[in-house]
């Protein structure tokens, strides 16, 4: 028997561990959950657990698209701040009805995301610098906005987002479902979704064959400001609150959701199968630790080891295909882009 014959169940296996090692490291910690804990694999708290995933996750989208384009996005959580209160203000303060509020809070997003955007695409600005600043400013003018304060006493219509349900099923997980909906028809079946694969796989190539490597940087760190506002309604339904100081942090629990998830720093790389898969992986440790009572100090170490050993098993388990090949990472790169 050649040697061929033997290496293809080898490679067939690696295709397979690779495609659901992720879901099976989440698999296991569901395992092992259940196990310590007998109010862990009941409908109620998993529903809860995909619940309180969703604002992460949703979040994880918009930043998975720019990292797909060698670039990072470290302002999500300020820009989740200054929508949520800037929609929530007009609503509370303006009298403008709850659908107009909500617009104003992802318009808000979009905004912010595509300063960003251009900052990066036509200012020649590395992403890490861009998106930090916009962080920071975002965070001040969410701050400046409301004086520190949160604002409360939302109507109805704008806490169904994030505390609703539609025909039983919370309205956070609708609004989950539908954006991975949209995220796969944008990466799978259109041009610009197809253009951001190519322009982090290679940034050269892509300038060369015309694609419009500007646009296409414009239009994730747009998507992504605009994701982190729709999270910021969802936090701010749930809450019936939107407050300045929400959204500290979430820029790196999306960001691990993203790269647990299989997407890559290098760009060209990555799926929304595995980014949802981190964020749940993400959310059942946060909801295993609160069940177990683990004290609040701890909570952070446990949650940054469980990660850490899950992203370690995953690339153990994809180390066995052979012939990978391995990039370094370059998350401050940015392509020149194409003049047109």
């Amino acid at each position: 028997m050649n040697a061929s014959a033997h290496t293809a169940p080898r490679e067939t296996r690696g295709r397979l561990l690779e495609r659901f090692g992720l879901l099976l490291c989440l698999l296991l910690l569901v395992l092992v959950l259940s196990l310590v804990t007998d109010r862990f694999l009941t409908v109620d708290n998993l529903t809860n657990v995909v619940r309180q995933s969703s604002i992460n996750a949703i979040i994880a989208v918009g930043v998975m698209l720019v990292i797909l384009t060698r670039g990072i996005d470290l302002s999500v959580g300020s820009v989740l701040a200054f929508s949520s209160v800037f929609g929530t203000t007009w609503l509370t303060q303006g009298g403008v009805p709850v659908p107009v509020a909500i617009l104003l809070s992802v318009g808000a997003g979009v905004v912010l995301g595509l300063t960003s955007g251009a900052l990066v695409a036509y200012l020649r600005i590395p992403p890490f610098i861009a998106t930090l600043g916009m962080m920071t400013f975002a965070r001040g003018a969410a701050l400046a906005y409301t004086q520190g304060q949160p604002v409360s006493g939302l109507a109805g219509g704008y806490r169904w987002a994030g505390a609703g349900e539609l025909l039983g099923v919370p309205v956070p997980i609708v609004l989950l479902a539908l954006v991975y909906l949209l995220g796969y028809l944008l990466l799978e079946h259109t041009g610009p979704g197809r253009s951001i694969r190519a322009i982090g796989d290679n940034p050269e190539a892509a300038r060369w064959s015309g694609l419009p490597v500007r646009r296409v940087q414009l239009l994730v760190y747009g998507i992504s400001g605009g994701l982190a506002a729709l999270a910021g309604v969802i936090l701010a339904g749930r809450l019936n609150s939107a407050q300045p100081t929400a959204g500290v942090f979430y820029e790196l629990d999306a960001i691990a959701a993203v790269v647990v998830g299989g997407t890559s720093f290098a760009g060209g790389k990555g799926s929304l199968s595995g980014t949802l898969i981190g964020a749940l992986l993400i959310a059942s440790i946060n909801n295993g630790m609160n069940l177990l009572n683990f004290p609040a100090d701890l909570q952070a170490i446990a949650k940054g080891a469980v990660i850490i050993l899950a992203l370690l098993l995953y690339r153990q388990l994809r180390r066995t295909r052979p012939g990978r090949a391995v990039r370094a990472p370059t998350p401050n790169e940015n392509p020149e882009p194409h003049p047109s």
